[in-house]
């Protein structure tokens, strides 16, 4: 029987409160986000670290002490691999996770893989679209902690993939629903934001996230007035806009209520349970908004769940990297990593 693994990229979370600070040193001295030279960057990372751990220990402490994001992942992993299990029964799967910057990193999970001593290898990341600051920078970890057998190809977005935009709808009708269906309200798209300067250097991120977006709204010709805006903005840089809170205040000034989906996460985690629902949720009811609802993430909704699937077999037809899905970037995103080839 051959054996397929795949692997499932995600960011991760300090598991703890004791975590919290080397997590964020994990993050800031990644290349990736912080483009500086080695010598410049750990430093800096170091000192950045240090000075945000108090605020993001209390964030952490209002969700129980730790991100949720770690247990949530092994749920879909779990669902993932019970639905390639019934679709391939002729295939040894097995779904591993590897995160970014905490536990289990990708040379722990690496590790694991080659135990496995699979013949496939999918690489499948949880983000359905791409940057170099996420699915990039995993991608990169992943081929540094790798020496084990099996042939590899990875999955590079699926920003309008169906089972992700039909999750993303449920959930939406879901918070519509539950907040009485009012008639009045914005659909508003909140994403991760990225500095300006990293989509203008050829990151597809930002364009993705709006065609995600589009092709939501297209599904629900119920909520027409819809928007995207984008959140988690640290440092001085000029980064993507609208900037949440500028949509909400822009909500407020003409009398609009908002339901907020976040478009860029499939899990919750203190992007969304702590930033959407305590800090935005309080600037709304600050600014007098008729009404403030949040859609959940997907999770492990069936049709998500099912569309990882399906582009988990849907790569083992192909070598490198590729989107799944109907999309393609358009030219001048150079740093598409469909350009790229799995090594």
């Amino acid at each position: 029987m051959k054996k397929l693994a795949v692997v499932l990229f995600n960011l991760g979370g300090p598991d703890g409160q004791a975590a919290v600070r080397p997590f964020l040193f994990n993050l800031f001295r990644d290349p990736a986000i912080l483009q500086l030279p080695t010598l410049v960057r750990y430093p800096l990372a170091w000192l950045i670290a240090r000075g945000r751990a108090s605020a993001a220990r209390a964030n952490y402490a209002l969700m129980g002490g730790g991100s949720p994001l770690l247990p949530q992942t092994r749920a879909q992993a779990q669902a993932l691999q019970r639905e390639l299990t019934e679709r391939e029964p002729g295939l040894d799967t097995r779904v591993f996770i590897a995160m970014r910057y905490w536990r289990p990193f990708s040379v722990e999970t690496a590790a694991e893989v080659a135990a496995f001593a699979p013949d496939e290898i999918v690489l499948l990341p949880l983000y359905p679209q791409y940057s170099t600051t996420t699915t990039g920078s995993s991608l990169a970890a992943w081929r540094k902690a790798y020496r084990g057998p099996g042939r590899s190809r990875a999955v590079g977005c699926y920003p309008t993939a169906g089972g992700w935009i039909a999750a993303c709808v449920a959930r939406i009708r879901e918070a519509w629903d539950a907040g009485g269906r009012p008639a009045d309200i914005r659909l508003l798209f909140s994403a991760h934001g990225l500095p300006q300067q990293v989509v203008d250097g050829g990151d597809p991120y930002e364009t993705q996230v709006r065609a995600t977006a589009a092709a939501v709204a297209a599904r629900l010709p119920e909520l027409t007035d819809w928007a995207v805006s984008f959140q988690s903005r640290v440092g001085r840089l000029k980064w993507l806009e609208p900037s949440t809170e500028t949509a909400l205040r822009t909500a407020a000034g003409e009398g609009r209520g908002v339901l907020v989906c976040p478009i860029a996460f499939v899990s919750e985690h203190v992007e969304t349970l702590v930033e959407l629902d305590h800090e935005y949720g309080a600037l709304a009811h600050e600014l007098g908004l008729p009404i403030y609802l949040r859609a959940q993430t997907p999770g492990e909704h069936p049709d998500f769940i099912g569309e990882l699937a399906s582009a988990a077999l849907a790569a083992l037809d192909r070598d490198g990297v590729s989107p799944h899905g109907p999309w393609r970037c358009p030219a001048g995103h150079s740093k598409c990593g469909c350009r790229e080839r799995s090594r």
